[in-house]
């Protein structure tokens, strides 16, 4: 990427054309518009204009049956009707570019804080092939995030992709934040996927603030916006991602949410005549959001890496939802946020417990493992004889293990509430101290 200059007002003209294919609108039913005209010369994923100036939308081709093509429109269809023209436009890219650090963006790469903004170079579509599974690298270091618990029981490595498991109002935006601001990477990539608007400059002004956005590009498809277009908003999130990737950067892309992705493809799927599957999702479900989770990870040889956090709403903690259950098997780790343990103050409320590091035990080293190990198992004990400590059941003395968790516990709990400024071997200096006399008793 280049600095913003004469060849990107070059770029920004190029798409502009004189002739168009035009076909009209058949019928329009069900969401959808049907049109003729166009077969043979638009594809799948081809955008049209509907109608005429106007009264007309832009829309997107999803389906074909002979001669007739089917799109769903990206705004209003009221004043469409049989007969109106249809514009062929072609496949949807975007360019993305240097320039667009600290703005905010819609899934056509179009601005979204009323300044103007210029394309890079180079138009990419925003169904990118994953990198090669032969030739990509295998995960890098760990990267300092700021908090003391993924510094120290969840590490996060340069590459690593996780899943953050979590119900509304527990705290995950704040923790993307944090994550956001904190995590050492050279640009941050922020889908928000279905969110309010007042959320999104809320999370923008206040929660990332100018020195989070001063990395950032943030891709925003609010809530309000049609499901096509809150479908592109991930796609088009890891395009950008995907070209800093290339130039050798190290890319944090941060999703929110991927269940609010898994239903606007529901959404499009419906329209596509699909049949709904297991809770509601189409087949295609699956395979679409392994696809996504793909695309991220480390690069090929001479490419940089996407470490990539998605959050995963868990109605009601149910980690066994479709969309929770599909994406289990293609991270490499999930973090689960407890609202029993937001509600007593306690943030970020990570349930240790349920949640896991794939990148362990080769993300850190014999004595680090060590400290990780005994922290889990104190924790562990200590939750699954809580209810008989809380009711005053428990003998001291009883279990060794019990006891030793009951003394560690509050330090252990404190401890993963932390924030860090230091070093990762400043984080496990401090989890060594809450361990201290287990740890020399075992090592």
């Amino acid at each position: 990427m280049t600095p913003t200059g004469y060849d990107n007002v070059t770029a920004a003209i190029a798409p502009v054309r004189i002739d168009r294919l035009l076909g009209q609108i058949e019928a329009i039913e069900g969401g959808a518009v049907r049109m003729s005209g166009l077969s043979g010369h638009a594809a799948i994923g081809d955008r049209v204009r509907l109608g005429s100036t106007g009264r007309s939308c832009e829309g997107e081709i999803v389906s074909a049956d002979g001669k007739m093509l089917s799109a769903i429109p990206d705004g209003s269809i009221t004043g469409l009707r049989p007969g109106d023209p249809v514009t062929l436009l072609g496949p949807l890219s975007i360019s993305p570019d240097a320039g667009w650090i600290g703005r905010v963006v819609d899934p056509r790469g179009r601005p979204l804080d009323g300044r103007p903004l210029l394309p890079g170079l180079t138009a990419q579509s925003l169904t990118c092939a994953a990198p090669d599974a032969v030739h990509r690298r295998g995960l890098g270091a760990r990267v300092q995030t700021g908090l003391r618990a993924m510094n120290t029981l969840l590490p996060l490595v340069r590459g690593q992709r996780i899943g953050l498991f979590a119900g509304s109002g527990v705290g995950k935006s704040t923790l993307l934040g944090t994550l956001a601001r904190r995590i050492e990477a050279d640009v941050v990539v922020f889908a928000m996927i279905g969110e309010r608007g007042r959320e999104v400059r809320d999370f923008v002004s206040r929660v990332l603030g100018p020195d989070g956005m001063a990395h950032t590009v943030v891709v925003a498809a609010t809530a309000d916006a049609p499901a096509s277009s809150r479908a592109r908003c991930l796609p088009a999130a890891l395009t950008v991602a995907e070209a800093f990737r290339d130039e050798g950067k190290h890319v944090l892309l941060l999703a929110d949410s991927i269940t609010r992705h898994a239903e606007a493809h529901r959404q499009v799927a419906a329209v596509r005549g699909e049949a709904p599957c297991l809770g509601g999702y189409p087949a295609s479900m699956a395979t679409e959001l392994a696809s996504l989770c793909e695309r991220s990870g480390p690069g090929e040889e001479g490419q940089g890496d996407i470490t990539a956090v998605f959050t995963v709403l868990v109605a009601g903690s149910d980690m066994e939802g479709p969309v929770a259950d599909a994406l289990r098997g293609v991270l490499d780790g999930h973090i689960v946020l407890d609202r029993a343990i937001a509600e007593r103050g306690r943030f970020p409320a990570i349930d240790l417990v349920r949640s896991v590091s794939r990148s362990l035990p080769d993300a850190a080293g014999p004595h680090e493992n060590t400290l990780i190990q005994e922290a889990r198992r104190l924790i562990g004990a200590y939750e699954k004889a809580e209810m008989m400590i809380q009711a005053g059941l428990y003998a001291p003395g009883s279990d060794r293990t019990v006891d030793a968790a009951i003394q560690a516990w509050p330090k252990l709990d404190a401890f993963i509430g932390q924030m860090e400024s230091g070093s990762i071997d400043e984080s496990f200096a401090a989890l060594a101290r809450c361990l201290s006399r287990r740890v020399e008793e075992r090592v």
